[in-house]
C-alpha cells in the first residue's frame, strides 16, 4: 500500500480556504478541533441539537447545513450514513459549486452510488481507523490516528493534495495515512461489521451462556471473558507487537492451550462459508438493499435485535461486576 506521512503533506493548500463540519457527533466534533488546532479556518453546520450545544460550548458559530454548503471550500459529510443522502439530495445537491471538494469518512454511499455529486466536484475519503474520540485524545497527545485515503474524483487535479492535507490537520499523518479505494474502504469495514464481530460476539454469548450452565456465577464470567480489560490489552499488544507474537506475554501454559486448540476448532468450514456469503452480500449490494428497506420500514428487525440485546442476561451480571469492582454505570 502507498503510505503517506507529515513530511508526504502540507496544509498549503487548505490555509486560504474555509473548512466546512456537517455533523458535530463522534467525528465531527474530533476533526473540527483537530484542524482548528492545525490552524485552519472551520466551520460547523449542525441541526440545533445536543451536538449543536457542544459545538458552541467548544467554540464554534454554529451554522444551518445550507449555510455551510454555501460557504464552504472543503466539507466533510460527518453525519450518519442512512440520513446523508437524504441531506445531499435536500440541501447540498443545489449549492455544490465548481472549485468546492467534499469529503467522506466512509465510503459507502459513493461506493454504493446513493450519492452522486456533479462532476466539477472533487471527492475525497479521509476514514480515520479509530473512533473520534481517540481521533481527538491521539491529536492532543501528539501521536494521531492512522487513517485511510482514496479519491472518487479528481476534478482539480489535486484532490489527492487535498484529501492528505486533511488527513494531516486531523493529525493522521503523524502516524501513517493509506492509499486505497472507496470500494476496498466500504468492504473491508462491512465485512468486520458483517463476519468478524459477529462471530466474536457470538463466541463470547455462547461462552457465557455455557458456563452458566455449567454452575458458574455470571458475573464472574463477565470478569473472565472480557469485563477485566485483559481482552481489550490483548487486542492492543496484537496491534503493538503483532498477533502471534503477543501471545509471549501470558504463560506457557495459556500459549500452549490456545495455539493447540486453535486449529482444531470443528466448525472452520462454517466459518468459511459464513465469511463468502458476508462478503458476497456487501460486494452484490444485497446488504445495502436490506438496510435501505429497514429504514424505510422503521427499523422493525433492527428495533427487535437491540431489544434482545439490551434484555440478554449478560447485562444483568455486568451490573453486578460493576458493583464489585466499584464501577459507576453509565
Amino acid at each position: 500500500m502507498e503510505s503517506y506521512y507529515d513530511p508526504d503533506a502540507s496544509l498549503d493548500i487548505l490555509r486560504q480556504k474555509t473548512m466546512g463540519i456537517i455533523g458535530y457527533g463522534n467525528q465531527g466534533r474530533a476533526q473540527a478541533l483537530n484542524l482548528r488546532d492545525s490552524g485552519l479556518n472551520v466551520i460547523v453546520g449542525s441541526l440545533r441539537d445536543e451536538s449543536a450545544g457542544q459545538a458552541e460550548k467548544d467554540g464554534f458559530t454554529v451554522r444551518t447545513v445550507a449555510e455551510v454548503a454555501e460557504r464552504a471550500d472543503v466539507m466533510a459529510l460527518l453525519i450518519p450514513d442512512e440520513v446523508q443522502r437524504d441531506v445531499y439530495n435536500e440541501v447540498l445537491s443545489s449549492r455544490l459549486r465548481a472549485g468546492q471538494t467534499l469529503d467522506f469518512a466512509h465510503g459507502y454511499n459513493i461506493h454504493f452510488g446513493l450519492i452522486a455529486p456533479p462532476k466539477e466536484v472533487d471527492v475525497i475519503m479521509v476514514a480515520p481507523r479509530m473512533i473520534g474520540a481517540e481521533v481527538r485524545e491521539s491529536f492532543v497527545a501528539g501521536r494521531g490516528a492512522p487513517a485511510f485515503v482514496a479519491v472518487a474524483h479528481d476534478a482539480s487535479g489535486h484532490a489527492m493534495e487535498t484529501a492528505l492535507a486533511w488527513a494531516r490537520g486531523i493529525g493522521a499523518t503523524r502516524s501513517g495515512v493509506f492509499k486505497t479505494t472507496f470500494a476496498e474502504e466500504t468492504e473491508l469495514d462491512l465485512f468486520q461489521e458483517q463476519a468478524l464481530w459477529p462471530l466474536l460476539y457470538r463466541t463470547l454469548q455462547m461462552s457465557f451462556e455455557f458456563l452458566v450452565k455449567k454452575g458458574f456465577p455470571a458475573e464472574m464470567i463477565a470478569l473472565e471473558t472480557y469485563g477485566s480489560g485483559e481482552a481489550a490489552e490483548i487486542f492492543r499488544e496484537m496491534a503493538r507487537v503483532g498477533f502471534y507474537k503477543q501471545t509471549r506475554f501470558h504463560s506457557q501454559t495459556s500459549q500452549y492451550g490456545t495455539l493447540s486448540r486453535a486449529s482444531t476448532v470443528p466448525f472452520a468450514k462454517d466459518i468459511d462459508d459464513f465469511m463468502e456469503k458476508a462478503l458476497a452480500g456487501i460486494r452484490d449490494g444485497s446488504f445495502d438493499k436490506e438496510w435501505r428497506g429497514e429504514q424505510a420500514a422503521g427499523y422493525p428487525l433492527f428495533k427487535k435485535l437491540r431489544t434482545a440485546a439490551d434484555t440478554h442476561p449478560i447485562n444483568q451480571a455486568e451490573e453486578e461486576m460493576r458493583r464489585l469492582l466499584r464501577i459507576k454505570s453509565e
